[in-house]
């Protein structure tokens, strides 16, 4: 198994039970891929570099997980089409 994370930036918009429900769907998709989530480490709202759909604030998740080498392609796929979703990006942990 593998160690991936993938950082999350998702809509300041959000109140807390949606973007509580966006992490949980996020952290359903990396278990329906082979994967088991690790640590999640919030850092809250944060000032973005530039705006990204008429907004300049988003708030930042960090979720680490396991998976096999077709767990991050499947959870890219859905996450990329999640209206909460400003940004995301998924990176592979050196060992």
């Amino acid at each position: 198994m593998n160690k991936y994370e993938i950082t999350v930036i998702l809509s300041a918009k959000l109140d807390d039970e949606a973007r509580a429900a966006a992490i949980e769907k996020i952290k359903g998709y990396i278990t329906r891929y082979n994967g088991t989530v690790g640590e999640i480490d919030e850092w809250g709202k944060k000032r973005l570099a530039y705006d990204i759909q008429h907004q300049n604030e988003g708030y930042y998740y960090i979720i680490n997980f396991e998976g096999d080498h077709e767990t991050p392609n499947g959870l890219e796929s859905h996450v990329r089409i999640m209206e909460p979703v400003l940004r995301y990006l998924v990176v592979k942990k050196e060992d």
